[in-house]
């Protein structure tokens, strides 16, 4: 299927997507695998979602808001996939989600670790019927050690990952980022482990096992907070909005809202004070160097933070503009999605649902010269495509069909 796909591109097909022609069987529910598996539909792969008859993904009840019936957080993760819904408590529900792994190239699943093998379903049963899978679990911890059997919750593991020791106010209480970051970058790491899957499968002939979870991702993504205490054991702490190692990095108060100002190198620092009009502070001997401003931050924030006060927010925004030091606004989201940038980067995916109707989410945050992420397909209903896949991947006849439906090893969801 790589190989094909390749011979296209370069053959110059009109807008052909590196994953055009490769399968994905989604067992994945909540956010970390819908993400993963929702950029993969981006760049061409056909999802397959399976769900659970009747009530689907467990994020389809969270809510409010809805648009219409459906709820805004489902939509927002789901695009670009196809729903079968089918009952995996059942014999021959378990019997056609091995058909359909042998039909296709990755198995994503976010079960809790042993839950599908005690099922027939697990990374050595489906291996035997297709050798050639790229077999990737999502758990909260991974698949061996003592705390394997644990839910894995995006709160849970940024709490005991760290995340939430470095994140709030300097004096104030642990805080939970506003998006769940752990579940998202998760969501990419496995994204990328699947994409080098793949690439791993055109040179080896064999699939493979990859094993994603929250815990491992967030600690990874810790960094330099990490590397601080590994090799210098110093503990990290909270910051606000600031930075541990560089000053001024961070938000300041203005007359009606705040700006974000950083100054990564003395040379911006003098800038800085230029702008503010603080050619005293740039002079001064307790701040000429980062390393002295970090020691003096106390006295530099409070001297910036009170001259930031003095102006309103587009003041500043517009005497620090072409300036070579990085500043931006804090917005909300009104201000987010009409932001001149973020409209003219098309982040915003337009689709017409059938039940929802016109709905619009945040598109994918990378361009391509050769390929456009355009014209999505709408997030699915339960159970939407069930006959559509049957018959197509599966070679199913109506009557075999009229069985599984009759006997509820499958749903279909009828669109009016």
């Amino acid at each position: 299927l790589i190989t094909i796909t390749v011979f296209c591109f370069l053959s110059g097909a009109s807008n052909v997507k590196p994953l055009d022609g490769v399968k994905i069987l989604d067992l994945t529910r909540v956010l970390a695998g819908p993400f993963a598996t929702m950029n993969l539909g981006d760049l061409g792969a056909e999802v397959i979602k399976v769900e659970r008859p009747g009530a689907g993904d467990d994020t389809r009840a969270w809510g409010p808001p809805f648009a219409g019936t459906e709820s805004v957080y489902f939509l927002s993760v789901n695009r670009n996939k196809k729903s079968i819904a089918i009952n995996m408590k059942d014999s021959k529900g378990v019997k056609l989600v091995k058909e359909l792994a042998a039909a296709s190239d990755v198995f994503v699943e976010n079960f809790v670790p042993g839950k599908l093998a005690e099922m027939g379903l697990g990374y050595e049963d489906i291996k035997k019927i297709a050798p050639h899978i790229v077999y990737c679990s999502i758990t909260g911890y991974g698949q061996t050690g003592p705390v394997v059997q644990r839910g894995g919750y995006d709160s849970i593991a940024a709490a005991v990952s760290g995340l939430m020791h470095i994140t709030g106010h300097e004096d104030g209480e642990p805080v939970r980022p506003g998006v769940a970051m752990t579940d998202l970058a998760t969501g990419l790491y496995t994204y990328g482990a699947i994409m080098a899957g793949l690439l791993q499968r055109y040179k080896t002939g064999k699939g493979l096992h990859i094993d994603c979870n929250l815990l491992s991702t967030q600690v990874a993504c810790l960094t330099h907070v990490a590397a601080n205490y590994l090799n210098c054991k110093i503990e990290a702490k909270r910051w606000g909005t600031a930075h541990g190692s560089i000053v001024p990095y961070q938000a300041f108060k203005t007359k009606d809202g705040y700006i974000v100002v950083g100054a990564g190198n003395d040379h911006q620092f003098v800038t800085v004070c230029k702008i503010l009009n603080l050619p005293e502070v740039s002079k001064d001997s307790r701040y000429k160097t980062n390393t002295l401003r970090v020691q003096n931050r106390k006295e530099l924030i409070d001297i910036l933070s009170t001259r930031f006060s003095e102006k309103a927010t587009t003041e500043w925004l517009q005497l620090f503009e072409g300036r070579g030091v990085p500043y931006g606004p804090i917005n909300n989201m009104q201000q987010v999605f009409s932001d001149p940038q973020v409209l003219h980067n098309g982040l915003v995916m337009e689709m017409n649902h059938p039940t929802a109707g016109r709905i619009a989410v945040p598109g994918p945050g990378v361009r391509y010269s050769e390929f456009a992420v355009s014209h999505p397909k709408p997030p699915p209903l339960v159970g939407q495509h069930t006959v559509e896949i049957l018959k197509s991947m599966l070679g199913y006849e109506d009557d075999a069909i009229e069985e599984l439906l009759r006997t509820g090893a499958v749903a279909q969801h009828e669109v009016r």
